[in-house]
C-alpha cells in the first residue's frame, strides 16, 4: 500500500472508531470504499490500537 492510500485509511479509521472501537461491518466497508484489503484495514487498526468489535464472525 502506498504512502498516500495508507494516511487515507489512518484519517478514515480514526474518524470512524468511536472511543478506539471499530465494527467489523464498518472496516469491511472502508476497505471496499478505499481499495485496500480487508488485511491491510486489520493491521492498521492493529498499529492504531483500534479494537474491532460486533465481529460477523463472532471472534471479537
Amino acid at each position: 500500500m502506498d504512502e498516500q492510500k495508507k494516511q487515507e485509511l489512518i484519517e478514515a479509521l480514526r474518524r470512524e472508531a468511536k472511543e478506539g472501537r471499530i465494527s467489523c461491518a464498518a472496516a469491511f466497508r472502508l476497505a471496499e470504499e478505499l481499495g485496500v484489503s480487508r488485511r491491510e484495514v486489520g493491521q492498521t487498526c492493529d498499529e492504531l490500537k483500534i479494537k474491532l468489535v460486533s465481529c460477523q464472525l463472532g471472534c471479537f
